[in-house]
């Protein structure tokens, strides 16, 4: 009889266990940060495939996505499907893009800031002139020859960024925290 009723009292303690993770993971999985799991070359040597990556998505709902933040975001053709790049241009700028120079026009800068991108390995001569709305965001690969971004498709609108990379955690040698992060002089 004891033997049953320490079965019963082992059975409960598992339910209650699984009801308390249950109560704590999911709302931090869907309020506050998610797995991401790097595919492709387009953010090489930054990122490379199969890396595993921790997104901080409350920082995008109570602050504002910044210029060379590493962002993983929705698709804009196709929301079932989710990229990482960089941000470069931001809400109401025009991005003129030359190759691997980048110039930003703003209200700070009315006749053209070029972006300091030293960090960027391979050359690429792809062209573009875009001009972002109040809620659009100009991304791009830091691979650039082998990066499908705004050049091809345009900018991601806010509603589609679901978070900045926060933690690199797979491979175990490049662990980090902020991983991509360094601060553009402006």
């Amino acid at each position: 009889m004891e033997q049953q009723k320490t079965k019963w009292q082992s059975f409960w303690e598992l339910v209650r266990f699984a009801v308390i993770a249950i109560v704590i993971v999911i709302p931090i999985r869907i309020f506050i940060a998610q797995p991401f799991i790097v595919s492709g070359s387009s953010m090489v040597p930054t990122f490379t495939d199969g890396q595993y990556l921790i997104v901080d998505e409350i920082s995008y709902r109570i602050g504002t996505p910044q210029r060379d933040d590493v962002v993983v975001f929705r698709y804009p053709n196709d929301q079932t499907k989710f990229f990482i790049k960089r941000i470069i241009g931001l809400p109401g700028e025009t991005v003129d893009v030359k190759g691997n120079d980048i110039t930003i026009t703003n209200k700070e800068h009315p006749t053209g800031l070029k972006l300091d991108e030293s960090f960027i390995k391979a050359s690429s001569d792809i062209t573009d002139h875009r001009v972002l709305s109040d809620s659009e965001y100009y991304v791009m690969g830091d691979n650039r020859p082998a990066s499908f971004d705004s050049r091809s498709w345009g900018a991601v609108p806010r509603n589609l960024l679901v978070g900045k990379a926060f933690l690199r955690l797979f491979p175990i040698s490049d662990i980090s925290i902020f991983p991509g992060s360094f601060k553009q002089a402006e």
